[in-house]
């Protein structure tokens, strides 16, 4: 149980510290207000390694990311059993650390009224940057394999520094990648958040795109599906 629980709460640091930045840059009178990609690309990995130095702590492997857990299930990293576990783990603690998110910034969200001053679900979940889903859907298959393969690559990720350096993979991809959909690259990172968005009391909500969804949830598991295909043929 505590490997579960440690994807849960790992997810939840993940969330709280990445839509954090989501709602610092976005929401009126927040001090990081207009903060640029630099900054958030910065903000996702620094949340990907803590979150996974928190659920190594509970014995777990630090996925945070169904996509990961399934590609990682295919090269026998894991047992297929603990496959749903994790992904139900994941996502659970994907959508408390976003409502956590929203009591943070209550006051912020009350005070931003509309999508064009900042109140939008791309605080919480990705968006494409132009919409054009078979493209977006590829974008997310290529930056989800590129960060699967290297972190694959990496062995044990949970020790030492590894997790900075997963941090700087996620990093690198976002800097380099991410730019087209807002690289899920997850799809906890992704449902769970924009689920908090839809069904919460968040002040002056705006719609949470649902049509849009089904890209962050199925591009990536294809990326880490075929990340770990390549893997095992190392």
């Amino acid at each position: 149980m505590n490997a579960y629980l440690g994807e849960f709460v790992g997810t939840m640091i993940l969330i709280i510290l990445g839509a954090g930045a989501g709602a610092s840059i976005n929401l009126n009178k927040a001090y990081a207000k207009g903060q640029g990609w630099l900054y958030i690309g910065f903000a996702w990995g620094m949340a990907v390694a803590f979150g996974v130095y928190v659920a190594a702590a509970f014995g777990a492997p630090g996925h945070l990311n169904p996509a990961f857990t399934i590609g990682a299930a295919i090269s026998g990293l894991i047992s297929w059993h603990q496959v749903v576990g994790f992904i139900i783990a994941q996502m659970l603690g994907a959508f408390l650390g976003a409502a956590i998110v929203v009591v943070h910034f209550y006051p912020h969200f009350k005070a931003t009224k509309n999508a064009a001053e900042g109140n939008m679900v791309g605080i919480f979940a990705t968006k494409p940057a132009i919409n054009n889903p078979i493209y977006n859907f590829v974008s997310e298959v290529i930056a989800t394999f590129t960060f699967t393969y290297i972190t694959f690559n990496l062995g044990d990720f949970t020790t030492g520094l590894k997790p900075f350096i997963v941090g700087f993979v996620i990093f690198a991809v976002g800097i380099s990648l991410g730019s087209t959909t807002g690289y899920a690259l997850n799809p906890a990172r992704d449902w769970g958040p924009r689920l908090a968005y839809t069904i919460l009391p968040v002040p002056n909500k705006t719609a949470a795109h649902w049509e849009y969804a089904w890209v962050p949830m199925c591009g990536p598991i294809v990326g880490g599906i075929i990340a770990a295909l390549l893997f095992n043929l190392q």
